[in-house]
This record gives structure tokens, C-alpha cells and sequence, in this order.
């Protein structure tokens, strides 16, 4: 509604030893071409969704994902920047939808 520039669903070739794979990853979101937005409804958030959305950052070169789960009671959202030295996560955050209302 906002007119956001976003892509969905968007292919991100994989290398491996500077060859391409056949197979590619699939991103849920890319925002202004720069930002991977990864959507979840799970219980609780693990260590597979956090390995997955590293793993989309460092094979796209973008350096900024965001992994939202709609799962839970309320919002659960993760940031993650990806750098050239280390990857950093932000503390797991919640929107409560009753506070918003």
C-alpha cells in the first residue's frame, strides 16, 4: 500500500568454489535492492532461520536481513547485518498486536 520497492520470491545463485551451482536460493522479500526480508509462522524462532537468512546474506552480498515471525502471539523479528568481519544478530524483538490496537 505504501509502494515500497520490493521483489518476491527472488532467485540468488549459489557458488561454490567460484562455480555456479544448479540450484539457487529463494528469498521471500528484497527491499529497495538492498534489504532480504525472510518470513516465518513458526512457534519459536532456531538456529535453522538464522543459519538460512546468513547464508541468503552472504551468497547476495547485501549486508542488511530482517526475519519476521508471525508464529507467536505476538511479532517476533530478528536484524541481521552481515560485514566484512563477522555477522552481527540483534536481540530478538516482539511487537505485542494488543499494545498497537
Amino acid at each position: 500500500m505504501r509502494d515500497l520497492p520490493s521483489r518476491r520470491e527472488v532467485e540468488i545463485p549459489i557458488f561454490y568454489k567460484g562455480e555456479k551451482l544448479h540450484t539457487t536460493y529463494r528469498v521471500d522479500f528484497v527491499c529497495y535492492d538492498s534489504v532480504i526480508i525472510e518470513l516465518k509462522a513458526l512457534s519459536k524462532l532456531g538456529g535453522v532461520e538464522e543459519s538460512q537468512i546468513l547464508n541468503y546474506l552472504k551468497a547476495s552480498g547485501f549486508e542488511i536481513g530482517l526475519l519476521l515471525n508471525f508464529g507467536t502471539r505476538s511479532l517476533e523479528y530478528k536484524r541481521f547485518i552481515w560485514g566484512d568481519y563477522h555477522p552481527q544478530i540483534t536481540q530478538v524483538s516482539q511487537i505485542n498486536q494488543e499494545e498497537k490496537a
